[in-house]
């Protein structure tokens, strides 16, 4: 496994295009309201894209078509952003978007559900995002990759809620992927020991039933097998001296 290590000009690169991803998906959060479609969300993250002067991380990986995935309710990730899909009273939304800039990558989602919600849908985003946010407090160097997914699963599971173990964080910079995996539970394999200069997304994924997944029918998502609703979050990092910093920290 070649895990690939920034120099601190690379990371300042990264650094920027996390601030402006952070930018765009907290504008596209504020629109993201009951009766707006994927394709008015696609359209104002290819805007804003545009204007900061880079381009979409996802459009063309994969075949992928779109720039944003907008996942809804029981879709977990990669989403198509579609004219007839419109947001309604109730929905749980997961917008996940990479920006592209000087040669580097920067990858984040957010997910939040539109009133009225219930209790349990509530503790489903705070146990998802709570399991992303303990695994950053807790990265630091010579800390194995195996302890922090231990911790996003153990922080879901305590809940009551299932981690969805077939998709993964991983490495990113050059690339939208790059080594290392980053499962969000714990293996029999310890991972490789956290360096100074590492870039990971962390992205924990979580449902209210199973943790089994299918392929959804627009050929690009994943939804929960047994139609649960579910939570996204993700952050790109870099692994700092003695610890990390979120380089796409939105409020």
């Amino acid at each position: 496994m070649k895990i690939k290590i920034k120099t601190p000009k690379e990371i300042d690169i990264m650094r920027h295009n996390g601030h402006v991803l952070a930018l765009i998906l907290k504008e596209l959060k504020k629109i993201a309201k009951p009766g707006i479609s994927g394709k008015t969300l696609e359209n104002l993250a290819n805007k804003l894209i545009k204007e900061h002067g880079g381009t979409p991380s996802f459009k063309g990986f994969s075949g992928y078509p779109a720039s944003l995935c907008f996942s809804i309710n029981e879709e977990i990730v990669h989403a198509l952003p579609r004219k007839d899909k419109v947001i309604r009273e109730g929905d749980l939304v997961s917008l996940d978007l990479g920006f592209y800039k000087n040669g580097f990558h920067s990858d984040a989602a957010i997910s939040f559900a539109t009133p009225p919600v219930s209790k349990e849908v509530l503790r489903l985003l705070s146990a998802t995002k709570k399991a992303l946010d303990l695994a950053i407090k807790n990265i630091r160097p010579d800390t194995r990759l195996g302890t922090i997914s231990a911790i996003i699963e153990k922080t879901i599971e305590e809940q009551g809620f299932s981690v969805i173990k077939e998709l993964t964080g991983h490495g990113v910079g050059k690339d939208l992927h790059e080594e290392p995996c980053v499962l969000n539970y714990s293996s029999h394999e310890l991972g490789p020991l956290l360096k100074q200069g590492m870039t990971l997304a962390i992205e924990p994924m979580a449902s209210l039933g199973s943790d089994r997944i299918k392929k959804g029918k627009d050929g690009f998502s994943y939804e929960t097998k047994d139609g649960s609703l579910s939570a996204h979050f993700e952050h790109t990092i870099a692994i700092t001296e003695n610890g990390c910093e979120i380089l796409t920290q939105y409020s």
